[in-house]
């Protein structure tokens, strides 16, 4: 194992420097080791970079470092580290994605699709329910089903992505030397085999209430989609929900009855067009175009559109694939009805896609 892993641990496990400033200073000057051989003064002329994170680094904890390689080494711990082939394509594109992961199993970092699937921990027979049906809907397409092994919709997401042999991958907020919760020991042992554990902290790393939010940025962040089934209005899926919208990934929320408390979130989602409604497998299909033969079949090329104003805004779509109501109403130079018309059209032939926010996307 080489030096860089050992100064990139120390670097990572720095109070107060995040993994922002962490790949701000990777950028600039190389290495994790060579960031520990800069001067002060050199430090604190890069952007973002002041005495207090200078001083920080100059006081670095290299024997926590050193423990942390000996227990990689004894308990065969995988590490995908920032900026290599190692690291996860997608988690690439997330500014705040920690510069090291550490990982138990054996999966694959990058598949060609990736859900994630979230909700709360008090869930009922329906949440349950959906779940399962979706995932065994599902499992023609072979996706990885990303959550986070707690209670409730988590759980149930992974035992069914199990039980349809299909890869999933929890993420954790506390370090691999345990499972938590415990009752789900059983349930992480059998996703071993094709999926696994995946975790930024070190191990022996005391639980802490901020720790969550963290791992639920890595749930959005792995995946294409994220799912809620069910949630209120305030928690953890709320918020990995809304960080999969911050990294511009498709959020899908399970609706249920106008009065279900558990389903308080998943209104919340779809109303502020954070969401978009899921009520089957068929739905995220058809929405991440996952039939791309059947897709292709039924469109024309840009140029053969009968209708010339649809033709604008195709084109207009093939230069950035997702444009708003108002950056398409500038660029088509077409009126505000007949923009509307035109695509309505165009959605009804399957050639667009109406997104939360008013945003519309080619699709190919």
């Amino acid at each position: 194992m080489n030096d860089e892993l050992l100064y990139l641990i120390a670097l990572s496990n720095i109070q107060g420097l995040g993994p922002v400033k962490a790949k701000t200073l990777l950028k600039h000057v190389g290495s994790a080791r060579e960031i520990f051989r800069q001067k002060k003064n050199t430090l604190c002329k890069i952007p973002e970079i002041g005495v207090v994170t200078s001083s920080s680094i100059a006081s670095a904890d290299f024997r926590r470092a050193e423990k942390e390689i000996e227990f990689i080494l004894k308990e065969g711990i995988h590490t995908a580290v920032w900026s290599t082939d190692s690291y996860p394509e997608r988690l690439i594109h997330c500014d705040d994605s920690p510069i090291i992961l550490y990982s138990r199993g054996c999966f694959d970092w990058n598949p060609k699709r990736a859900i994630s699937i979230v909700g709360t921990r008090k869930a009922d027979a329906y949440g349950k329910q959906f779940c399962r049906e979706l995932i065994t809907s599902l499992k023609a397409y072979s996706p990885s089903i990303v959550s986070g092994l707690a209670h409730g919709i988590d759980g149930s997401a992974h035992t069914a992505a199990v039980e349809n042999d299909l890869p999933t991958i929890a993420c954790v907020a506390h370090g691999l030397e345990r499972i938590y919760p415990p009752a789900h020991s059983s349930l992480a042992g059998r996703m071993m085999r094709n999926g696994g554990i995946v975790s930024e902290f070190l191990s022996n790393t005391p639980m802490a209430p901020e720790m969550f939010p963290m791992r639920n940025r890595l749930i959005a962040g792995m995946s294409d989609c994220t799912i809620v089934v069910q949630t209120d209005m305030k928690g953890g899926s709320m918020i990995t929900a809304n960080l999969a919208h911050s990294y511009s990934r498709e959020v899908f929320a399970v609706p249920g009855r106008y009065n279900d408390l558990l389903s308080k979130g998943c209104h919340r989602l779809i109303k502020n067009n954070v969401a978009a409604i899921l009520t089957g497998a068929e739905d995220l299909v058809q929405y991440m175009q996952w039939d791309e033969t059947t897709a292709k079949q039924t469109r024309l090329a840009f140029d053969e559109h009968p209708n010339e104003h649809a033709r604008l805004v195709l084109v207009a779509l093939q230069k950035q694939s997702t444009m708003q109501f108002d950056e398409l109403l500038s660029t088509t130079t077409l009126g505000w009805g007949l923009l509307n018309s035109v695509l309505l059209e165009l959605e009804f032939e399957g050639r667009i896609q109406l997104l939360p926010g008013k945003f519309y996307r080619l699709l190919n």
